[in-house]
């Protein structure tokens, strides 16, 4: 194989990772004001990413091996499509929310059983893409590549969330109507443009190793990991309700400021990726330091906004945090395992902010029914705790 990634191999996977990243980013900025629109509560729909988050939490490992026997291609591609389907599924359940078809617990578990047969065949997109880079570059580059694929998955979400809010306008379903369609371009590029896996390099690599989450060569990179997730998630699935219970918005005007609060995070984590992490070489766990120094001041300022340009402050803190923090732990469980282990340690690194959405909307969103400020504090508590950890471990 190259030693490293081709311009057009790179392109089209940061254009496959781009429109995952839009997509979520445009369902994560809909999601509370619609789901208030259909009549569900609070922890109800922070249940639903938080249940469909750990569908994809244990799905993404196994894709992950997989990739490691089959190629990578196949896997980004099915992935993709998942995500295409599970994408019109989920809205047209909302569909007949809105229209009076379903309502109550029908709509609540319906929901989620759209949103989890998503979150099983999406969850192959971003560990394939990962260990395809990580397949094509060596270890001095691979802090400076996987930096580049957060780059892409960042522009997504920067993306993503001006593109809903001024889709809004013509209804909160017209952005998944946008996202699945963007999805299934995305597939269709990988399968015309992107590389297969030479069939020498497949035969010769062996069936990957049974690599789990508490491998000491990786645990403390995905234990922050998932920490750093369980804080960011409780801050964002709480978002929309705390613009809209703050500022007094409508339901569109709802989706469009929470659109907006992500575009700014996004916006500098995307600024952190191309600047800071390609032109300064630190450890791994010095940029992850500074990074959780970061989440944790943005999550104090949140806690107290009460206008919108104070909490864009505090998202643009959780931005850069995040912009430091993921290429660093990627970068860093890539170099600590084998090369027929990639696609595996790729799966778990990408399973880590799902698990992370598995408790952090869940808890945030029953702290929120009891005091709006409680789940950005929660947030910021368990960065502080992560930030201890990382401290413990290296005296």
């Amino acid at each position: 194989m190259p030693a490293t990634l081709s311009r057009h191999q790179t392109t089209v996977l940061i254009l496959a990772l781009m429109a995952t990243g839009m997509g979520q980013s445009l369902v994560f900025a809909i999601l509370a004001p619609l789901g208030r629109e259909v009549e569900l509560g609070e922890l109800q729909i922070t249940s639903i990413i938080a249940i469909s988050a750990l569908i994809f939490s244990l799905a993404a490992p196994r894709w992950g091996r997989f990739s490691d026997r089959v190629g990578r291609k196949p896997v980004i591609i099915c992935g993709l499509l998942g995500y295409t389907v599970g994408t019109l599924l989920f809205t047209s359940v909302f569909y007949a929310g809105l229209a009076g078809l379903l309502g109550g617990s029908l709509l609540y578990g319906t929901v989620l059983a759209a949103r989890c047969c998503q979150a099983v065949i999406m969850s192959g997109t971003n560990p394939a893409a990962s260990a395809y880079a990580a397949d094509h570059t060596g270890a001095e580059q691979r802090t400076r590549t996987m930096a580049r694929l957060g780059t892409a998955n960042s522009m997504g979400t920067i993306l993503g969330p001006a593109v809903s809010g001024a889709l809004a306008t013509f209804g909160l379903l017209a952005p998944l109507y946008f996202a699945a369609g963007l999805a299934f371009f995305a597939a269709l590029l990988v399968w015309w443009q992107l590389p297969v896996t030479p069939q020498q390099d497949l035969t010769r690599r062996p069936l990957s190793a049974r690599l789990r989450f508490t491998d000491r060569r990786i645990l403390l990179l995905l234990a922050t990991a998932v920490g750093l997730f369980v804080g960011y998630s409780g801050i964002q699935q709480t978002l929309g309700f705390q613009l809209q219970d703050k500022l007094g918005l409508s339901g569109i005007e709802t989706a469009q400021m929470t659109g907006a609060a992500l575009m700014v995070s996004a916006a500098f984590t995307f600024l952190v990726q191309v600047t800071v992490m390609q032109r300064i070489k630190l450890k791994a766990t010095q940029f992850i330091r500074l990074g959780l120094i970061s989440l944790l001041f943005g999550a104090a300022v949140i806690a107290g906004f009460e206008t919108f340009a104070v909490l864009a402050v505090g998202m643009a803190f959780l931005g850069i945090g995040l912009g430091l923090c993921m290429p660093a732990i990627s970068a860093g469980a890539s170099l600590a395992v084998l090369p027929e282990e990639q696609g595996a340690a790729a799966g778990l690194v990408s399973a880590c902010p799902a698990i992370g959405f598995v408790s952090g909307p869940l808890i945030a969103g029953a702290l929120y029914q009891v005091h709006g400020s409680l789940a950005p504090l929660f947030s910021a508590a368990v960065f502080f705790l992560v930030l201890v950890m990382l401290v413990l471990n290296d005296r």
